[in-house]
């Protein structure tokens, strides 16, 4: 009797290892969402919307993108860490929730170092200093003069308290030595806006989404925080050849999914999300305006989200910012 509930046991414990990957060759058999953690319109939604389309056609169902903005994408990313890791749930978000936020807020509802397993980044982008056409202004060493004989004076637009481009503001100064005075908006059209009209002087602002006012005489840009020049800002120069060291920014998106998540799932989704990114019209639609498709590996991305949330923990700690 003995043998025979041993050999029923042991029948038991192979059905569950074989059905992880039974149920895994089937995936996927109805829609897959992708959750964005902000409004429509923006970067972040962009991407998922351009690679949504060639998800299904790869896999032969319908890709929904599903906007649960809030909370500086803190509620959309929340929202994924309590889903199914069955591979019908994803996170198309940018750098905030990841590596931002948890330094910002007393709490957030996930560690975003355990609770998601990471994809790929998908585009990234420089930051590009920028001033209004009429501004005095014409280098990054203008700039930094004007900081160091009026400290605070000069004044930063952000699309908010703990954004991108006013984290790239900070690390600016503490890499110069200067001040200045960050006027904090609610998003980034507002900022660019004020930014147009004179009633800023700078913001450090994503390339993508000051392109079309720089090209149209709008606004000067002084330098790009990438490692090298931007394709689509060839003639302006990177911070370090400016000058300045060690603000090497990109505003960056990626894709993760709640931890867990089947390794023949995590493996076909990375593929297909890979191939939507590389297919030439989706590229070409990117790299238009100034983002530069990634798609590097899951162990790739886990490796660069762990160096950028030790980077920003830093520079949020040393200038004692917060969200509020």
């Amino acid at each position: 009797m003995s043998k025979l509930l041993t050999s029923f046991a042991a029948l038991g414990v192979a059905a569950t290892l074989a059905a992880p990957a039974s149920w895994a060759q089937g995936w996927p058999d109805k829609p897959i969402t992708l959750v964005v953690p902000f409004p429509p319109g923006g970067s972040t939604d962009s991407v998922a919307r351009a690679i949504g389309p060639k998800l299904t056609e790869r896999f032969g169902q319908t890709v929904v993108v599903d906007n649960k903005a809030g909370a500086t994408g803190t509620i959309g990313a929340g929202a994924v860490k309590r889903a199914p890791a069955d591979g019908y749930t994803f996170l198309v978000t940018s750098l905030g929730p990841l590596v931002l936020a948890p330094h910002l807020f007393k709490s957030v509802p996930y560690d975003a170092q355990k609770d998601f397993d990471y994809v790929t980044v998908a585009v990234q982008a420089p930051n590009v200093l920028v001033v209004p056409v009429a501004s005095p202004h014409m280098t990054v060493a203008d700039v930094i003069a004007q900081a160091r004989t009026q400290p605070g004076k000069m004044t930063f637009a952000s699309s908010g308290n703990g954004s991108s481009d006013h984290l790239t503001a900070a690390l600016f100064w503490q890499q110069t030595g200067t001040s200045g005075s960050h006027i904090p908006y609610k998003g980034g059209a507002p900022a660019i806006s004020d930014l147009l009209g004179g009633q800023v002087d700078a913001s450090f602002q994503n390339v993508n989404a000051v392109l079309p006012h720089i090209r149209a005489g709008k606004l000067r840009a002084l330098a790009v925080t990438g490692d090298k020049r931007s394709p689509v800002l060839p003639e302006v120069p990177t911070m370090a050849e400016a000058g300045v060291k060690n603000v090497d920014v990109y505003s960056w998106q990626a894709v993760v999914a709640p931890q867990g998540l089947p390794a023949e799932v995590y493996k076909r989704f990375h593929e297909a999300v890979v191939a939507a990114l590389n297919d030439p019209g989706v590229k070409q639609q990117f790299t238009a305006i100034g983002l530069e498709v990634v798609a590097n590996t899951p162990a790739q991305f886990r490796a660069f989200q762990a160096a950028e949330f030790a980077r920003w923990k830093r520079v949020i700690e040393a200038g004692k910012i917060t969200a509020d």
